[in-house]
């Protein structure tokens, strides 16, 4: 058989990439300051326990940070399955955004820059705001600023529901946010106003519009819920999800990874939520797959739930809690059948504010007949995309150069 398990882990960077000084994230590194934090005693502030990630190092998560850093990050220096391919890789595409790094990983770099909002406050002109609201079909927004999407539910939650106005807000990354309560406004009505937002994202080159639902009350607080939706501008080209479907294989989508594809080169997608869900509908989706298909996975707690939260104890706990999970998602291949693990970008949740940053990211491939090697340092993400194609005997994509 000839299927791949891709998963990503979202945001899980090796180390700043050389040009991260332009995006202010000189000396970012995820995975390098957790595993610092969790080494670090008590008394200073840090975990007072190495960062243990076993099953990742024997399929070279150490090694590929010691290529993109020069340094193994602390706890993460050990053997690497004979079987393993390991390297990092740098992005190509420009800034630091989920959807430019996913299609990057599928062979197609992102050429152009994206439209950014770099305003933090008063993020959008009055002019700009009218268009939006026209758009979305309500009378105006709260917010209206860069913030953290947990942060700006507790600051503009009560207001929100006394109002009716959903939240607009934004990031350093080409996106816009519209979080609104799911009940008291309408998931259906929030929905409805994202799509809006999305025919007008097009003229601003936006990467993408959210949809952030939430519950709860002002007295006992709001959190979001798992109905979140990305509206994202389709790829201009065809990935390496198009080739595959279009060879007659299965392209099976879960979790946001179909919403980023904006649906396109994707046979059946599968909606799951936490990282447990997401592991398990992995595997049944894979139990099921056929000769050839990729399933492809995007573990966004990673990102959404400590990335951004800069919850660094929580980062590595989700960690460590997936490493255990790793023997299982093993075991499910079978002969001819290849597991990949790699990242979008980095979050380092030891870094000021709550955006991305500009990373290397791991490329880790583990096969029942694959040869192992150090691949190194990849110039390109798409070098991914290019591997997998050999690999299920795809014609070569126009980006990359495969690393095994």
């Amino acid at each position: 058989m000839s299927r791949v398990m891709l998963l990503v882990l979202d945001s899980l960077g090796v180390g700043a990439l050389p040009d991260a000084a332009d995006y202010g994230d000189a000396g970012a590194d995820t995975l390098g300051h957790i595993a610092g934090w969790c080494a670090r005693p008590a008394s200073e502030g840090g975990r007072g326990r190495p960062l243990s990630l076993p099953n990742l190092v024997a399929l070279g998560l150490g090694e590929a940070a010691r290529c993109a850093t020069g340094r193994t990050p602390p706890g993460l220096s050990g053997p690497v399955a004979w079987n393993a391919v390991h390297g990092g890789a740098r992005e190509q595409s420009r800034g630091k955004d989920t959807v430019s790094g996913h299609w990057e990983l599928c062979g197609l770099p992102v050429p152009w820059d994206w439209g950014l909002f770099p305003r933090h406050e008063e993020t959008l002109s009055p002019e700009e705001l009218a268009r939006l609201a026209a758009a979305c079909g309500v009378p105006g927004f709260l917010g209206n600023r860069h913030a953290s999407g947990t942060q700006v539910i507790q600051d503009l939650g009560a207001e929100h529901l006394r109002t009716g106005l959903p939240i607009l807000y934004f990031s350093a990354d080409s996106v816009i946010q519209i979080a609104a309560h799911e009940e008291r406004f309408g998931l259906g009505r929030l929905l409805q106003a994202c799509e809006g937002a999305r025919r007008l994202a097009d003229d601003w080159r936006i990467g993408r519009v959210i949809a952030r639902p939430f519950l709860g009350s002002p007295d006992e607080g709001f959190q979001r819920t798992p109905n979140r939706r990305d509206y994202a501008v389709p790829p201009p080209a065809p990935t390496l999800l198009d080739h595959l479907r279009d060879a007659g294989g299965e392209v099976v989508a879960v979790g946001k990874i179909g919403d980023i594809f904006a649906g396109r080169g994707i046979t059946r997608a599968v909606k799951a939520h936490g990282l447990d869900g997401l592991v398990e509908a992995t595997l049944a989706a894979f139990a099921s797959a056929r000769d050839p298909s990729l399933v492809f996975t995007n573990l966004v707690d990673f990102d959404q739930e400590f990335g951004h939260r800069r919850d660094v104890a929580g980062y590595a706990g989700a960690l460590e809690h997936f490493d255990q999970q790793l023997p299982r998602l093993r075991d499910a291949l079978g002969t001819g059948d290849l597991l990949v693990l790699t990242a979008d970008h980095g979050n380092d949740p030891t870094w000021p504010g709550s955006d991305h940053t500009r990373e290397h990211v791991p490329l880790l491939a583990w096969g029942p007949g694959l040869r192992g090697a150090d691949a190194g340092v990849r110039d390109s993400f798409a070098d991914l995309g290019q591997s997998l194609a050999r690999w299920l005997r795809l014609p070569p994509l126009a980006h990359g150069t495969a690393a095994f």
